[in-house]
Order: C-alpha cells, then sequence, then structure tokens
C-alpha cells in the first residue's frame, strides 16, 4: 500500500507500475483497455470444517468503462448466509472543511513554505513536470504536503488515462446482496482519525519516497494499470501478479512498514479482516468477503494467515 492509500486521498493502494529501465517498450492505453464484458474475476473458495468462505479479489483503479459479468458471485450470494465487505470511508463536504480548519497543519507544509522548498530539487523537478502536463496551474498542490500532493497528481493522471481508483467493486457486490436480501456486515479497519494519526508521525522521507512511487506509477506505469486491470477482469491472477513493482514502489512499500505509524495501521487493518472472516466462518455457514488483491496475496498477506489457522484451499482463479 502507498501512503496516498493512507491518506485515503486518491485510493492508489497496490498500483503497480513498469519497472524502471526495464527496455519494455509501453502499451498504448488504447490497446489494452477493458471494453466490454469479460467473464469477471475469479473467487477463492475456502473450508473451515463444514463452514464455507469465498473471497473475491478486488482491484483499484479500473478502467471507468470497465464491465464484468457477475454469474458466479451471483450464484454464490444466492446461498449466502452474509456478505462481508469494507466500510467505506465517506467524507461529506462538512466533515471535509472540518478536517481543513482543525487539522490543516498535518495537511499542508508547515510554516508557510511549499513543495519547492522542502522536496529535494531532482524530486521536484519530476513532480513539477507531471503537474504541468496534467494542470495549467504552475502552483497547483503546491502548498499540500507531499503525501497528499501525491495523491492529488495520481489520481488525475489516472482519470486523464481512462482510469479510476473509486470504481468500487465492494458496493457493487453489496447492490447483488440486497436484491438477494443477504446479510451484509462492513469491516471498519481505518476511520478519519486513524489516517490523520499516521500523517502526524510518518517521516518526511518516507513521504518524499512514496511521491517518487506516485510519480514512476504516472511516468511509466499506466499502460501496466490497466493490464493489470484486464488481467482481473478475465480472472487471470497470474497475469497480474507477473506485471512488476517499480523500484520507487518497494522503497515506498518497504518506508512504510518500517515505520512505527503506518506499520502499526496497515497490521490493524490486517487484523481486522482476519478476525472478521474468522467471526463469520463457523458452523455451516456461507460467506463470501471482497477483500482487496494486495492485502489478500502479499507475502504473509491474509490468505496465508487464514490457511495458518486452519483453512484449507479448495479451488481459486
Amino acid at each position: 500500500m502507498t501512503l496516498a492509500a493512507l491518506a485515503c486521498i486518491a485510493g492508489a493502494a497496490g498500483a503497480q507500475p513498469a519497472k524502471p529501465g526495464s527496455g519494455e517498450v509501453p502499451v498504448s492505453l488504447d490497446e489494452v483497455t477493458v471494453t466490454g464484458e469479460r467473464a469477471g474475476p475469479g473467487l477463492w473458495h475456502l473450508r473451515r470444517g463444514d463452514a464455507q468462505l469465498w473471497i473475491l479479489g478486488a482491484l483499484s483503479p479500473l478502467p471507468k468503462n470497465i464491465t464484468w459479468k457477475s454469474t458466479e458471485v451471483e450464484r454464490v450470494v444466492a446461498t449466502a448466509n452474509t456478505v462481508v465487505i469494507g466500510k467505506p470511508l465517506e467524507i461529506g463536504i462538512v466533515r471535509a472543511m472540518w478536517i481543513f480548519l482543525t487539522h490543516r497543519d498535518l495537511l499542508v507544509v508547515p510554516g508557510g513554505r511549499r513543495l519547492r522548498d522542502v522536496l529535494p530539487p531532482a524530486l521536484y523537478s519530476r513532480f513539477a513536470a507531471q503537474r504541468a502536463r496534467y494542470t495549467h496551474d504552475p502552483d497547483k498542490w503546491e502548498r499540500y504536503r507531499p503525501a497528499l500532493a501525491a495523491a492529488f497528481v495520481e489520481e488525475t493522471a489516472l482519470h486523464d488515462a481512462g482510469l479510476s481508483s473509486r470504481l468500487d467493486i465492494a458496493q457493487e457486490v453489496r447492490k447483488i446482496a440486497e436484491r438477494h436480501g443477504v446479510r451484509i456486515d462492513e469491516v471498519t479497519t481505518a476511520g478519519v482519525r486513524d489516517l490523520l494519526g499516521t500523517l502526524k508521525t510518518v517521516p518526511a522521507a518516507t513521504e518524499n519516497k512514496c511521491l517518487a512511487a506516485a510519480l514512476s506509477t504516472i511516468e511509466t506505469g499506466l499502460p501496466r494499470l490497466t493490464e493489470r486491470a484486464n488481467a482481473w477482469s478475465r480472472g487471470d491472477v497470474a497475469a497480474m501478479q507477473r506485471l512488476p513493482e517499480s523500484a520507487e514502489d518497494l522503497e515506498c512499500r518497504a518506508a512504510l512498514t518500517s515505520d512505527a505509524g503506518s506499520a502499526d495501521l496497515l497490521a490493524r487493518i490486517g487484523r481486522e479482516w482476519l478476525d472478521s472472516l474468522d467471526e463469520h466462518t463457523r458452523g455451516t455457514t456461507v460467506t463470501l468477503a471482497v477483500v482487496h488483491f494486495d492485502l489478500l496475496l502479499e507475502k504473509d498477506g491474509l490468505l496465508d494467515q487464514l490457511r495458518a489457522r486452519g483453512y484449507m484451499v479448495v479451488d481459486g482463479p
């Protein structure tokens, strides 16, 4: 997950840009954009005793025009006792204004300075180049701290490329569950206070590394993100995992996991999911959960932890 994801501004968690210096020619977005209806992402099927747990891996960003068949999801939901999804972090305009007024010191560069005053020159030059590419305002995002500036510029680039981090597969599954009259439980993982608390303690060096990761995504990784979404739409997990992360994205991830505040938040998100799924997988229940792919498949991630707790993976995409 990136710092932009922790800030919950752009939802850029798990972006997998191309590896710099790989020698590969970027593929035109028009060649790989997901259009039309695909078979849809596959489901993991797990058992513990007589209880069944089905997991749909969600992905972000996705092409704005993506459609996917929900036949298998519909079939599982029709037999499920519960559908488990993450609680969306919704911030209305009043709440957003309150955050800005009461926590402005966490959102902007302190001391009246600007990004050009606090970023290393080479990193600022990269940021300014991408800002000029996507906006005509030479001062746009200049007063926001690097974590938020990274999120804003990345979200703008995604939108320009026909991608969106705001397409919520979990909410689509919610609609299916409501049509079938199936109970919906939400996993609460992180709220506004948690994210603000993380922003209080994250080191400037970590923010800079994650800004570099966001810029790497914009500079070379957008075709790969669309290719990843294409693989997701047809349930090709192996193809998704073959797409490399950039060195800068790996550095951002390593910095986040070594920082106590952000590492604690990331670990807490994993624990909340694991405990919630454990609670629902009892007796003869059938549960469908929608979990982000990166949380599910990362090393020692949710799928590994479920295996360690005695779940047997019956089938998977």
